[in-house]
């Protein structure tokens, strides 16, 4: 595309932009921009052949090192909109070792784009900063959207607060309601865990940024073109700052090439181990994990629960489904003392995608993959439509992302709170080989309202192997409603085991559906708590 390397005349965006704040920014000359032009600027170049992007120096981002590029901060003082109009200052990321691919940004007016000039003035960096010998309009890696937090208990300017970043490929994310940023979404996942292929990582190329209407907008809307290999799409995100962070998105993109694996809303996260899986790692915290599960929402109704695995090999799960009302990566515990982490696990946000419009067939799929340390994102779930994805295929879709603590449709259902694994059998007596006890703890307002002496029946099935000593019974901690069921499950080999249980009373389902995928321990004499062999973990 030729505006990947056009380079315009240098002119100040306080005199092109007067209706913008005064910000030392720079713009090129004006060019008319549409959502509807984007998109058919997208399919028109994805009848050609891919170009990778243009980028600064291999050797010299090669220096801007994780350190380096530490020490480089954009100056608050050149924020777009950091005198209006609206709440939400945009600043931006550095080019790095890291962030090779430059994103071009730009500001509109009127339907007018001026794209916005990266300078290395426009940075705080060390005088010996690699960063200097960076050409003007060399681009950016991506941006921020801060906020003020003046009016709450933190008191903190906006110089000190972002609630969304843009940054790598198409990734980005949001802090929602607790202040704390943790898993990431993305524009689109490409061939994720597929045999003999790699895969593919698009990027956003350009972000366009619409002024909000007024100084107490509570949203920001903005554009991005998706390019890669495979595809190239066109985005429009409406974010709201609300309870949490809110995103509506809509876009339309054009496969290039065959894709065999098209994942559709992909959320990232990590998952080292939980109550349920401290044999996979050797740590002294009690669970380390960035999400603990996956809500699912059923075109028919049904809810779903399938808390995270850290697997002995990479797994893709499916879950077929017709109109999915939503699904999501969730951080459900938020107890500190299960975490006792500085980095505050327990205020990690969830992530919860809600379909728009008619999606059709498909699956919603996720993949683990083993890891052993909490610095890999080893989890994604997307939803992937049945039909094949082939070169040609348009796709418009729409759907609503919502960075919350907890779900924003709660069930009316208990829920599972907990899963947790050991030894099977019963103490005092020999403990059979290759049985393994499960108890699984439920929580909500229909155990609550359980008469005395009354106690609800475990539904439980598996997909092999055999269930024995099934039983539920109230927990002792004196909370209300909250109820566990337990059952022993003997299997013989290594496969893995699907495992489905519900509670229910006089044949209605008092609680969600839990799923979970077993992996029998190796042997009888690898103890819970220590690490899988290095011969069974795949690299990250």
């Amino acid at each position: 595309m030729s505006t990947r390397r056009e380079f315009l005349t240098y002119a100040s965006l306080a005199a092109l932009l007067p209706a913008l704040n005064r910000t030392a920014l720079a713009a090129e000359q004006a060019s008319p921009f549409s959502f509807e032009q984007l998109i058919e600027q997208a399919q028109a170049d994805a009848l050609k052949p891919y170009i990778y992007p243009s980028t600064a120096s291999a050797a010299l981002l090669e220096k801007l090192d994780y350190r380096a590029h530490g020490q480089i901060r954009f100056k608050s003082e050149q924020a777009l909109f950091a005198k209006g109009p609206g709440q939400f200052p945009v600043t931006f990321f550095h080019l790095g070792s890291f962030f090779r691919s430059p994103v071009r940004m730009y500001v509109l007016d009127n339907g007018a784009a001026r794209e916005i000039v990266y300078d290395p003035a426009h940075f705080d960096m060390p005088a010996d900063s690699p960063a200097h010998a960076l050409p003007r309009n060399s681009g950016f890696a991506g941006f921020r959207i801060q906020e003020s937090r003046l009016g709450n208990q933190a008191k903190l300017a906006w110089q000190q607060n972002d609630w969304v970043a843009f940054l790598g490929a198409s990734y980005f994310r949001a802090i929602g309601e607790l202040y704390q940023y943790g898993l990431s979404a993305r524009a689109i996942a490409l061939d994720v865990a597929q045999a003999g292929k790699a895969e593919e990582f698009p990027d956003f190329t350009h972000i366009w940024f619409e002024p909000p209407k007024h100084e107490h907008a509570q949203s920001m809307t903005l554009y991005a073109r998706l390019d890669g290999p495979s595809l190239c799409g066109a985005y429009r995100f409406v974010i709201s700052r609300q309870q949490g962070v809110i995103m509506e998105v809509d876009c339309t993109f054009f496969l290039r090439h065959n894709v065999s694996r098209l994942g559709i809303a992909p959320v990232t996260s990590m998952f080292w181990f939980s109550e349920a899986a401290k044999r996979t790692a050797a740590d002294w915290r009690p669970e380390v994990h960035d999400s603990d599960g996956l809500a699912l929402w059923t075109g028919n109704g049904e809810r779903l629960w399938r808390p995270l695995n850290n697997p002995p090999r990479t797994m893709v799960s499916a879950f077929s489904d017709r109109q999915p009302k939503g699904f999501g990566l969730f951080q459900r515990d938020r107890n500190f003392d299960h975490y006792l982490d500085g980095v505050n696990y327990q205020r990690r946000p969830s992530l919860w995608v809600e379909p728009l419009g008619d999606w059709g067939e498909g699956s919603v799929q996720l993949m683990e993959n083993g890891t052993d340390d909490e610095i890999h994102d080893n989890i994604v779930a997307m939803w992937v439509p049945s039909t094949p994805a082939e070169a040609g295929n348009r796709y418009t879709l729409r759907y609503r992302l919502h960075w919350l603590a907890d779900e924003p449709y709660p069930s009316s259902l208990a829920r599972c709170v907990a899963t947790r694994l050991g030894k099977g059998g019963q103490p005092g007596l020999a403990r059979p080989a290759g049985m393994r006890k499960f108890v699984v703890e439920f929580q909500g307002a229909p155990l609550e309202k359980l008469a005395t002496g009354i106690k609800p029946e475990a539904v439980i099935s598996c997909s092999r192997g055999e269930l024995s000593l099934i039983f539920t019974e109230p927990v002792p901690d004196g909370v209300a409603g909250h109820w566990r069921a337990q059952f022993d499950l003997t299997v013989d080999g290594q496969d893995p085991v699907e495992l489905r249980l519900f509670l229910r009373l006089e044949g209605q389902p008092l609680s969600e559906t839990w799923l979970y995928q077993y992996h029998p321990f190796r042997s009888e004499s690898t103890a819970i708590g220590t690490p899988w062999p290095a011969d069974n973990v795949p690299p990250s």
